[in-house]
Order: structure tokens, then sequence, then C-alpha cells
């Protein structure tokens, strides 16, 4: 392999492309939930079950990564699979698209570096499991998820289940603030906490249908006063949260276990939910497969109502 001949650095796929032309509705899809968020063989699997909930929603899916140093928009089911499977696949956030790109590697993207492909090729809406934010302890390791920062000058709608228990909830909603992204409840007064449907803490605005949320885009659009993101914080039914007196146990121990293994920086969020995923007996993964395939579902209503606009 010739590292130093030159690609096209992004390339959409051609049924994406497609609909994007045919202004049909498409929702963006991070990988790195293939590749790092669930143990094999079950990731692939649930792939391509995100996959197929988009498209039983009226949307077309189109799946992020980096392959062989070119970030693709629409991964095909042979890309997806090896995203899946490969072990040579890296974590890549913003910052490490050029190089994962130029050294022709194999990456899957997280919330950020997804965000900001979607929006480079002209897609609006982008489905996810939780969004990365403040870590706990941050005041000392000023450890804080690329998320944010990203999403604070991305104008794209990302659907969510708020951001992942492990962090620390309040200082995230009040970056959030600060970095005037916008933040909607569907049909909820309160922030989700990932595995929790109620992480403890409100949500400024709340919306009861995909059509308002789509109105909401449009008149963010249309005022232009912000080029932030809007997160569409989507709680998993009370039924099927992990129950809380669980979580705070298993969370307890995984934070202790972290600091005794001394796991920091990006490391840290795997770490902690493949702790959850073996104390939980699996609950833990159970909840986030139906994370993910809920806000799959939103995401395409909303993309649908926004093309109706």
């Amino acid at each position: 392999m010739n590292v130093d001949e030159p690609l096209p650095c992004l390339h959409v796929a051609g049924s994406v492309a497609a609909a994007l032309a045919g202004r049909r509705p498409v929702v963006a899809l991070e990988s790195t939930l293939v590749s790092h968020g669930l143990p094999r063989p079950d990731n692939l699997a649930v792939a391509r079950k995100i996959e197929a909930t988009v498209r039983q929603h009226g949307a077309v899916p189109a799946t992020v990564g980096v392959l062989d140093g070119q970030l693709i928009v629409g991964l095909s089911d042979e890309q997806l699979q090896h995203l899946a499977t490969d072990d040579d696949v890296i974590k890549v956030s913003i910052r490490d698209l050029a190089p994962a790109i130029a050294l022709r590697r194999h990456g899957a993207t997280t919330v950020a570096s997804t965000a900001t492909a979607a929006v480079r090729a002209g897609i609006s809406v982008v489905a996810t499991g939780g969004l990365g934010g403040v870590h706990r302890g941050a005041r000392e390791s000023w450890d804080e998820s690329a998320d944010l920062a990203a999403l604070a000058s991305t104008p794209v709608t990302v659907v969510c289940s708020g951001v992942k228990s492990i962090l620390d909830v309040p200082a995230t909603l009040e970056r959030l603030e600060s970095l005037s992204i916008g933040l909607v409840g569907y049909r909820t007064d309160r922030f989700p906490g990932f595995y929790l449907t109620d992480s403890g803490f409100p949500v400024p605005w709340r919306v009861e249908s995909a059509e308002q949320i789509a109105n909401f885009m449009r008149v963010r659009a249309d005022l232009a006063v912000s080029r932030a993101a809007l997160v569409v914080a989507n709680p998993l039914p009370e039924d099927e949260q992990v129950e809380p007196a669980l979580h705070e146990h298993v969370l307890a121990e995984a934070l202790a276990a972290a600091q005794d293994a001394a796991v920091s920086g990006k490391d840290v969020t795997p770490y902690l939910l493949a702790h959850f995923h073996r104390a939980t007996g699996g609950r833990s993964m159970e909840a986030n497969v139906a994370i993910i395939l809920q806000n799959a579902s939103l995401a395409a209503d909303i993309a649908v109502a926004a093309e109706r606009r």
C-alpha cells in the first residue's frame, strides 16, 4: 500500500448520494458502537438491525466510517462487516480524521466525527446512543469529550438518550448551555442518563412529535442564530432501563476499578461500559441496544418530517 498516493478524503455512497439528490430523508449513524461499543458477534447483528430500523421508518441509513484512509458516508454491508470484525480499527474523533486518512487506517467514527461528516455530505440528522460529555473529576483531569466542542460548531440534529450515566451529568448540561447547543426532551421534561430514564435533571424544552422537532430545525435555520447542534434527548421507557439501585452500585465499582487500573482519557468510557456489561450480566447491553434502536427510529421519523417541509 502506497501511503503517499492521495485519495479523495470524503466518499458518499451512491445510495446516499441519490437519496440526498432526490430530497429523500437520510440518517447518519456512528460506527464506534459497532467496533468498540458492543461485543462480537452481536455488534454486527445490531449494526444491521439499526440500519434496517431506519429503513423501516422511511429513511436511508448512512453509517459513517474510515476504511483504508477514506471517510465513507454510507458503508456497504461488506464495509460494515469489516469494521465490526477487524482488530485494527481505531476510534476516530475529529482530530484523528486527518492522520487516519493520511496513513490509510481503518477507523470507527464518534458522534463528533460522524456529525462532521454528515454535515459535509448534506445530512441533517444523526442517531447515536449517548453523547460524550464532561467526565467525573474533570476539575483535575480536564477530561471532556470532543463531542461537545464539535456539536458547538456543527448544525446538525442529534438524537440520543442523553449522556452516558458514567459522566458528570450536571457539568455536561452546563457545558451544553454555555456552548449554545440546543436541547429538547422528546416526550419528557427530564434529561435521560443513557441506561437511566431520568438522570435527575430537567431539560429546558419538551416536544411531543417528530414534526415539532422538524419545525424547530426549520426555525433554527431561518433565524441563523446558531451554528450549534440541536440535541434531542430520547429516554428509555422505565421498564427498559437498568434498575437504578443496580446502576449506582455497578457505577461505583466501575469508577473505583478504573482508578485502580489508571485508566484515563478516551479509554475510560469503553472500560466503564465493559465493566457494566460484565457486572450486570448483559443487562446493560440489552439497554444499550434498545437505546440505539429507539433513537434510530426517532431520527428517521424526524428526517422524514423535515423533508416534508
